[in-house]
């Protein structure tokens, strides 16, 4: 499975940004789908996941400000970034897990996109 993330850059604070995650493999059923984000010196957090269901998890520090989706046709993974704050600067990971037509489970990670808030 390769992940492909999108959206990321360089945004003011208050400012909006959407990122996108492009799922891409055959014979793969996709289950939950994940962004994460990593700040230099920090570990890797959740941001807000988002099952095969469209149930979510969203972190108290993006909540009422970040916005999970999916799109299951398309294999991919959105996240909507509004009020951004200097302490949303990160890169962010996206993941995606499920299982082979094996039956082997699978637990895949995108390159990462770095979103810089700063005036």
């Amino acid at each position: 499975v390769q992940l492909q993330a999108s959206g990321g850059g360089l945004v003011q604070p208050g400012g909006s940004l959407r990122l996108s995650c492009a799922a891409s493999g055959s014979g793969f059923s996709i289950d939950g789908m994940g962004w994460y984000r990593q700040a230099p010196g920090n570990q890797r957090d959740l941001v807000a996941d988002i099952s095969n269901y469209l149930s979510t998890r969203i972190a108290d520090s993006v909540k009422g400000r970040f916005t999970i989706s999916r799109d299951n046709a398309k294999n991919t993974l959105y996240l909507q970034m509004t009020n951004l704050k200097p302490e949303d600067t990160a890169v962010y990971y996206c993941n995606v897990r499920g299982v082979w037509h094996s039956g082997a489970p699978g637990d895949y990670w995108g390159q990462g996109t770095l979103v810089t808030v700063s005036s």
